[in-house]
């Protein structure tokens, strides 16, 4: 399948390098060589990736199991330069030749300012980020110039009508967070398209959360006798006339064959399977449910001061409220360890979490209520 936008891209299905293969601490290269052989070998093309994934060991890992195994012709890769990784604009130029140098490649195929929103855009500005990686493509560094976004369809817009030179625009768009009015994925789509901007899909799957369905909500895809859950989530991205990509973070070769298998001959979603997806979307707005993506932007990037992990405390209660299964307090004690972890009643509310939320979350009240449920 040929991509709608751009002729080297091939189909519409990308690897996300963010919730890469683990064992221990460290990524396992060899299981991530197999599903790198298995995404490849599907006719498959796009891998993203950006510094702060895996903290930086994403792009080295890419160098490893991809740069240094294929032919450069065989894959694109998308990379992007974050706010915490620069101070100034002298910064941005030896920050872009780390990245290069990290993913063993000579360019990037998109380069995309990441995570804009109205708070980190200022920073971009003031040290014009934009006009020199813009400068990069110049000098045949990278392809294609791009954003990603995490904000309201207001700043979207005021960053395209700043910046026309934006040629592809990253968004977070996924069932349950279409019609959600605090990511607003249906009206930031619809930004895009006023401005004729192909869009990049993160979070199809939201996460996770949309794998692991309450029994509700996934008796009525199993009543459809078609794909997984993950596939229902990754056609509805898909099946818009504006995506470019719609990106998935595999973490396992399960995952990347079943992915695979819906996304690799795409097929967009038809009415009976649209019918599905509302009728679980309607379930899941019943339940209230946190909804975290388990970025880990709020321990990674931001170093919690008291170590809190945020992200899988807010799993255990949403797997808490959506299945009241007894075991889910075993979740919130995974949390838990010996090696200087808090506890959600240890946070001290200095706020630093919530400054780099894409969802825009109230991390501390949410931490009184997993206090509250487990503790």
């Amino acid at each position: 399948m040929k991509n709608r936008f751009f002729n080297e891209i091939n189909g519409i299905f990308g690897f996300g390098c963010m919730r890469l293969p683990m064992s221990g601490d460290k990524i396992n290269y060899d299981e991530f060589g197999k599903m790198i052989k298995a995404f490849l070998d599907s006719g498959l093309n796009y891998f993203d990736t950006a510094h702060g994934y895996h903290n930086g060991l994403s792009e080295i890992a890419i160098r490893e199991c991809l740069a240094t195994k294929y032919d450069r012709s065989k894959f694109l890769l998308t990379n992007k330069l974050t706010e915490p990784y620069f101070k100034k604009k002298e910064d941005i130029r030896p920050f872009f030749e780390s990245q290069l140098k990290a993913c063993g490649v000579e360019y990037f195929d998109f380069y995309l300012m990441h995570a804009q929103d109205k708070n980190n855009y200022e920073h971009f500005k003031k040290c014009k980020a934009y006009e020199t990686a813009y400068k990069f493509k110049e000098e045949g560094l990278i392809k294609h110039f791009g954003i990603s976004f995490h904000d309201k369809a207001e700043v979207l817009e005021m960053i395209l009508k700043e910046h026309k030179e934006v040629e592809i625009v990253q968004i977070q768009l996924n069932y349950v967070d279409w019609d959600d009015a605090t990511v607003e994925s249906k009206k930031v789509y619809e930004v895009c398209e006023k401005y004729n901007k192909p869009v990049i899909v993160m979070e199809p799957v939201k996460g996770g959360s949309l794998v692991n369905l309450p029994k509700d909500a996934d008796k009525i895809f199993r009543d459809l006798n078609g794909g997984s859950n993950a596939s229902y989530a990754l056609r509805f991205a898909g099946s818009h006339k504006n995506i470019a990509m719609v990106l998935s973070g595999m973490s396992n070769m399960e995952q990347m064959t079943d992915n695979l298998s819906s996304m690799a001959d795409f097929k967009e979603l038809n009415q009976t399977e649209l019918d599905a997806i509302d009728k679980v979307c309607k379930i899941f707005k019943s339940l209230n449910l946190i909804p975290c993506t388990s970025c880990h932007y709020c321990v990674e990037e931001n170093e919690c001061p008291k170590k809190i992990r945020i992200p899988d405390m807010f799993s255990a209660l949403n797997a808490h409220e959506a299945f009241h299964n007894w075991n889910t307090a075993y979740y919130y004690n995974n949390a838990l360890t010996n090696d200087g972890h808090g506890k959600a009643s240890d946070c001290i509310k200095c706020g630093k979490c919530e400054k780099v939320c894409p969802q825009h979350l109230k991390i501390r009240d949410l931490l009184v209520k997993v206090k509250e449920t487990f503790e």
